[in-house]
């Protein structure tokens, strides 16, 4: 059997987690597993060398962001090498370059194109433990990228998909997939099993179990996903294709504070000025989500969306140099605002959910800026600091803790 493992930063986050990791990977490999762990940066380092580059420069040039962040993972990678040749078991740590993961030239955010699978394939032939940095990849110039934040679990599940794994289990400080963050609601519930539709749904809505992007590459591969807790034995949340028959009507509730919002006032009223807006926008990799265009007036009309948060000057930036072309009075923005969602493939079939989530929010007084739906979400956006208190309030209306 194959498996393909991924460990977070807090489960690496010193020297004991590192050999809490080593054992647990050991343990496969002992039973005659072929074993491939990818891991993240240890504890709070990608963090830190952000804060560092952004005390040298007010706008760190994004190729050489890829340059200092991607030292964090080979960091971790040759510590657990280390740590496994300690304990008398063959491993080697290898990073983007040596493997071979090539991406596209999008610096921050890149995606994977291709993945050469001889150099692992000849280590697990060794019967050798190879450790991957994950969260880079390199572009056809041979320079580092990254893949985002939370790429290594893209990584984690690509190589699964190209070796075609039996298994990727992705280990985080919690005990899988639970109906809203236990940090924000205590009595919130673990789910047995999710589909990957459901997944990537609260993946892109801010829930921080996995990378939104992993999960897009285990649907289109099928590729068997778990996500567990590295501190403990505990079976974790089973990601798939198909779950129990009977759904429930919402999986769970997730936020997103990494948002800002932009709102173009006095556009002129006419076709085509939408797509010259987002075509800008798109031309400089700048990720649109909610869009709300109001009703024309007077021949003049106004378009608001929300952007991640980190890309909110690139996009003011695109806005203000397409200014003569685009037309429009003014450009407004706003950083302090969040993004709330129910999610859950039974709301399909299963009317009144909206109904029941702005119910709750008005009884806990919260204002609703717009408004996003899907066949298995709903998403608010409101004030930032009524995040929290949103989050309860409509988990507590769907009686998610009763699961």
């Amino acid at each position: 059997m194959l498996i393909v493992k991924k460990f977070g930063g807090s489960s690496v986050a010193n020297v004991e987690r590192i050999y809490n990791v080593a054992k647990r990977c050991i343990e496969d490999y002992k039973r005659g597993d072929n074993v491939v762990v990818v891991l993240s940066a240890m504890g709070k380092t990608t963090d830190g060398l952000i804060e560092l580059a952004n005390s040298v420069s007010k706008r760190p040039n994004r190729r050489e962001m890829d340059m200092l962040l991607t030292t964090g993972e080979q960091v971790s990678v040759a510590l657990m090498a280390m740590a496994m040749q300690e304990l008398n078991v063959p491993a080697i740590s290898l990073n983007a370059f040596q493997i071979g993961i090539h991406t596209t030239q999008v610096h921050t955010n890149s995606r994977i194109k291709e993945i050469d699978k001889a150099r692992i394939r000849h280590e697990l032939e060794n019967r050798k433990i190879v450790i991957v940095a994950g969260f880079q990849g390199i572009d056809k110039y041979d320079d580092l990228t990254t893949l985002g934040r939370g790429g290594s679990d893209t990584t984690a599940v690509a190589l699964a998909a190209a070796l075609h794994a039996d298994k990727c289990e992705i280990f985080t400080d919690v005990e899988g997939v639970y109906t809203a963050d236990p940090r924000i609601v205590p009595d919130a519930s673990k789910l047995k099993e999710i589909s990957y539709d459901e997944m990537l749904e609260m993946a892109t809505l801010g829930a921080k179990v996995l990378h939104n992007r992993s999960v897009e590459l285990a649907k289109k591969y099928s590729v068997p996903l778990v996500v567990r807790s590295s501190l403990n034995m505990e079976e974790g949340t089973e990601v798939k294709e198909e779950t129990r028959m009977e759904k429930m009507l919402v999986s769970g509730v997730a936020a997103d504070k990494n948002t800002a919002r932009i709102s173009l006032i006095g556009l002129k009223d006419v076709p085509g000025v939408a797509f010259k807006v987002f075509n800008c926008l798109a031309k400089k990799n700048v990720n649109i989500d909610m869009i709300l265009q109001s009703i024309g007036r007077e021949g003049s009309k106004d378009i608001t969306f929300t952007v991640p948060r980190d890309m909110l000057e690139d996009a003011l930036e695109v806005l203000e140099e397409n200014r003569d072309t685009l037309c429009f009075d003014r450009v407004s923005s706003k950083k302090s605002v969040a993004k709330v969602s129910v999610i859950g493939s039974g709301m399909a079939t299963n009317p009144g959910v909206a109904a029941k989530m702005f119910e709750a929010l008005f009884n806990a007084g919260i204002n609703i800026k717009m408004i996003s739906t899907s066949e298995i979400r709903v998403t608010v956006l409101i004030e930032e600091e009524e995040t929290e208190l949103a989050v309860r309030a409509i988990h507590e209306a769907f009686r998610l803790k009763d699961l």
